[in-house]
């Protein structure tokens, strides 16, 4: 990876510091080069590494500021404390975690404050069964915000005002969805995020998303908690997975339902093997949010 490439992956917090001890270790070698030749004016040569290095820092953030890969990271909204599910009617009847049926979905939005007005475009799901993802048959649809894009949001996902006109308006997309997920668990990756935009619709649609949820997010940093980093990239880097069509709502819900499945075996290596033993690791890991880790 070039140091360009490195530096778009960099936190802002890490380039200002790296750019600060530069101009700093810069400054001071020049103050002291300029003194020893005689320069009548030794601050020059500080003034203008100063502005070269924030001209360079410049570059760089303008060129992460045109990759979509550097973009913010959906806002953290966990509410699994309530959580305190009832046992699933798969578990009642004796299925493990690995054989229930789940709908591993996601959800392009018009932007990441569903409270405030910002509305879904895009939903996808795919099941998984026994362990196996049935991409064949998946659910995919763009959704009519009955608003416009934000040109930010279309820099992210690519969907534009002209590729939803004409959809079906979310309540009618969401009974569709409902109707097919059906009874089966819901998976998602920061899943608060997209069951947040579900929710807000329940009312208006005259549907309830009471399934019972996971989130990959969650899932990671209880059975994996030497790593740092719980993005999906990350994560699907780790476990050498190749995500095809990034930041669509198909695209990333086959990569999570695939990040899923090892994660279902990362867990029975560890010992869970029911989704009560599944659901009560993620809420323990709220313990955990309060570190710095990079999602």
């Amino acid at each position: 990876m070039d140091h360009i490439a490195r530096v778009r992956t960099m936190s802002i917090r890490r380039l200002s510091a790296a750019a600060l001890a530069i101009v700093g270790a810069g400054g001071v070698a020049a103050v002291v080069a300029a003194a020893a030749v005689g320069w009548i004016w030794p601050g020059a040569g500080f003034t203008l590494l100063a502005v070269l290095t924030w001209w360079q820092l410049d570059r760089l953030l303008s060129a992460r500021e045109r990759d979509g890969r550097a973009l913010p990271a959906r806002p953290e909204l966990y509410d699994f404390d309530k959580l305190n599910p009832p046992m699933h009617v798969e578990e009642l009847g004796g299925k493990t975690l690995r054989q229930m049926t789940y709908v591993v979905f996601d959800t392009e939005t018009t932007g990441l404050k569903p409270t405030a007005g910002d509305e879904i475009i895009s939903i996808a799901g795919v099941r998984v069964v026994d362990g196996e993802i049935d991409e064949d048959r998946p659910f995919s649809r763009l959704v009519d915000p009955g608003m416009p894009i934000p040109k930010e949001s279309i820099r992210f996902h690519g969907i534009t005002d002209d590729m939803v006109k004409g959809e079906a308006p979310v309540t009618d997309v969401i009974r569709d969805f409902k109707d097919w997920v059906g009874d089966a668990v819901l998976v998602a990756h920061n899943a608060a995020f997209d069951m947040k935009f579900l929710k807000l619709k329940e009312e208006a649609s005259g549907v309830r998303f009471d399934n019972l949820v996971l989130d990959t997010l969650l899932l990671s940093v209880f059975a994996d908690q030497d790593s740092k980093n719980h993005s999906l990239d990350a994560m699907a880097e780790r476990m050498g997975i190749d995500i095809e069509g990034r930041h669509t709502a198909l695209g990333d819900s086959i990569a999570t339902a695939k990040v899923f499945v090892r994660l279902l075996e990362m867990l029975e290596a560890r010992g869970v093997t029911t989704l009560r033993h599944a659901i009560k690791g993620s809420v323990k890991v709220e313990d955990i949010l309060a570190l710095d880790l990079d999602f």
